[in-house]
């Protein structure tokens, strides 16, 4: 397939540049994969779908305030600085994007604070707006976080033009966030309100927990047409024992293993087993997955509405099919579907 199949017309009122009120209430387009059927429902009717011994396999990680704005020196210039990664902790040393780029050249220095207590020098180019940036900081390393958290915004995908705000903090983020390291979040998993998760425990369904700490790669534009020459960046997971344990005991007693999302599909798609089996892993994924692919683990899943032509499209149609997912866009367009970040749902079964 091409990346030009994965394009439909996708009007800009349907971008959600808010969450739903409250977490649960949400809308929820269920798609039957065997039937075609589709239903719309609210999110908290996903209950309905799930019995006892089901499992939900949820990415655990954890958004970090990513965005920061320091100026430069002697310009004065103000500069936003994305940070992607950490690559040393003891040098203080990120991998970053930055905003405008086209002076930001090795060997300028960024001040973040009036009193310039900390400040970045670039020492690298990675890509057209990408750096590697060393902080200068007078202070432990812990004090070193808790200042770039102090400084750094709740990363809000661009397609979102409006300042983030108090209530970003809380809902750009999982309730079940736990491990930090994400710069985007994993948005299947914030339809999940803590009176769901009680309501889904006390039926009985279990809850697998991996960490895929989402980069900025994962929502990186398609440039090639054929799909084979597209790379994806690379991510960081861990799939723990007891995980395994909780997902093989499903597959084995044929229930239902619902992934919460591309990127707990991408996770569990990376490890497993010959016998589609869910093995335990630590370190870093690049897997990009498109029509034709057989899944081993996931015979569900949940995910929001995706923008044309991206790779999240892609993997849904490889999981539902292509025909059958176009045709719910289509009515999740004419129904008025919230798509992206804080956009609606789609339980595929």
């Amino acid at each position: 397939m091409k990346t030009s199949d994965f394009d439909f017309k996708l009007p800009p009122e349907l971008l959600a540049e808010r969450p739903s009120e409250n977490r649960d209430e949400s809308r929820l387009m269920v798609v039957h994969k065997n039937s075609g059927q589709i239903e719309h429902k609210l999110f908290k009717d996903v209950i309905d779908y799930f019995d006892e011994g089901d499992v939900f396999i949820l990415n655990n990680t954890k958004v970090f305030p990513a965005r920061l704005y320091g100026n430069k020196e002697k310009t004065g210039a103000q500069i936003e600085v994305f940070l992607l990664r950490e690559l040393d902790a003891e040098s203080r040393i990120w991998d970053v994007l930055v905003d405008p780029a086209r002076k930001i050249r090795i060997g300028n220095k960024l001040f973040f604070t009036d009193d310039d207590s900390l400040v970045a020098e670039v020492i690298d180019n990675t890509t057209s707006r990408g750096r590697t940036l060393r902080f200068l900081f007078d202070g432990s390393y812990e004090e070193f976080r808790i200042k770039l958290k102090e400084l750094g915004e709740t990363p809000l995908p661009k397609y979102i033009k409006r300042k983030p705000d108090a209530e970003d903090i809380e809902r750009y983020q999982t309730i079940y966030a736990k491990n930090e390291g994400a710069v985007a979040a994993p948005t299947a998993g914030l339809h999940f309100s803590k009176h769901l998760l009680k309501r889904l425990e006390i039926k009985g369904i279990d809850f697998a927990e991996i960490t895929l700490h989402v980069g900025l790669g994962t929502f990186a534009s398609v440039e090639v047409e054929d799909l084979s020459k597209h790379k994806m960046e690379s991510e960081q997971v861990s799939i723990s024992e007891k995980t395994c344990e909780i997902v093989n005991h499903a597959i084995e007693n044929k229930r239902r293993v619902c992934a919460v999302g591309t990127t707990s599909m991408r996770a569990i798609e990376t490890s497993v087993s010959a016998n589609n089996r869910l093995n335990p892993y630590d370190g870093w994924t690049n897997k990009f997955i498109f029509p034709p692919y057989d899944f081993g683990i996931a015979n569900c899943m949940i995910t929001n509405f995706h923008t044309p032509k991206s790779t999240l499209m892609m993997m849904i149609s490889a999981f539902a099919g292509y025909d059958l997912v176009m045709k719910a866009y289509k009515e999740a367009v004419n129904e008025g579907y919230k798509f992206y970040s804080y956009g609606d749902a789609m339980l595929i079964i």
